[in-house]
């Protein structure tokens, strides 16, 4: 599969361009609103073609599908133009911007027969896989799981700072912590959400929630910019536990591990380095082939953004807010 690549984001010069040129697919082309960044980023990374502009690597470019890392609130914009070229589409978390403006979306995009998945890589990494297989098939009935993902991003410049673009830390990072708990525990019934902005640029710089079950159980989830890097999950069930860290974002070449409890016996499972972005790449390829529905499909899509939406509108309200809806 040949690839464009909208924007010379970090993101993809760093971590998605190098792992899809890592399998059997490649990056053919790159586009930017400035035309010499682009070709400079394309002789850096070894990419044929260079635009200066989205639209004419959309209709020029000889590609197959888009990757789509630009800011939030572009993503739904560009998705469709990538759309309207009859390019598959894999997008960045979070797909867009509330969980209404991602179901018109999957809707344009069905309408016009390509295939559209949210880049959650890390749900392709095979600890991810494991830790939910555990948690399903060896432990008992879960009471709570907590999540969180932070960092610290001190530009206050930065496009995740700015509320024009969708940023702040519950869409950039938080996302991640509600995609965990949801991964465990499936779709909550209601949501309270509290917000901190420390920097008074109009984002959440540190968000915290509480996602509840009519059956009792409850998930906590925590996400910011002003504290160092922190990824974890941690399950409890009935009879033992699961806890991982850096579960969200290892590199490539680095090798994870998960530790789980049941009935008093401790177990700790170590997994080799993996680029879960190439296997990512290499799964959202073979659906297309296959003509399936991708892993991270419209429905866990729309799962993660209403929920997210609940929590950010709890944290606007101070109360707590019912998640509804279909997908």
């Amino acid at each position: 599969m040949r690839f464009g690549v909208l924007s010379t984001a970090k993101i993809g010069r760093e971590s998605v361009i190098p792992a899809i040129q890592a399998t059997s697919h490649d990056v053919v082309a790159i586009a930017s609103r400035d035309g010499d960044r682009a070709r400079a980023v394309a002789d850096d990374l070894g990419i044929d073609e260079a635009y200066g502009d989205y639209e004419s690597m959309l209709d020029d470019a000889n590609i197959d599908a888009v990757y789509n890392p630009l800011p939030n609130a572009l993503h739904a914009e560009w998705t469709e133009a990538a759309a309207d070229a009859g390019l598959h589409i894999l997008c960045e978390k979070p797909l867009t911007v509330d969980a209404a403006e991602a179901a018109d979306l999957f809707e344009y995009c069905a309408d016009r027969d390509v295939t559209l998945m949210e880049a959650f890589m890390y749900q392709f990494h095979p600890r991810t896989q494991r830790a939910r297989e555990i948690v399903r098939e060896e432990l008992g009935e879960i009471r709570s799981v907590d999540a969180s993902f932070t960092f610290r991003l001190d530009d206050t410049d930065d496009i995740r700072m700015d509320p024009k673009l969708a940023g702040g830390s519950l869409m950039d990072v938080g996302c991640y912590a509600v995609s965990g708990v949801r991964g465990f525990l499936g779709e909550p019934d209601r949501a309270y959400g509290h917000r901190v902005d420390s920097r008074s640029t109009g984002v959440d710089t540190t968000f915290s929630g509480v996602l509840e079950y009519d059956d009792g159980r409850t998930a906590r989830i925590g996400c910011g910019f002003d504290t160092p890097n922190a990824e974890r999950y941690r399950v409890e069930t009935t009879d033992g536990w699961l806890e991982a860290r850096n579960c969200f974002g290892p590199e490539p070449d680095e090798s994870v591990s998960l530790s789980y409890a049941v009935d008093g016996r401790e177990v700790t499972e170590t997994f080799g380095a993996v680029d879960h972005y190439s296997l990512q790449v290499d799964a959202f390829a073979a659906a297309i082939e296959a003509g399936e529905t991708p892993r991270v499909d419209r429905a866990e899509t729309m799962g993660n953004m209403r929920t997210i939406d609940a929590l950010a509108r709890s944290a606007e309200l101070g109360d707590p807010v019912d998640i509804v809806g279909t997908n």
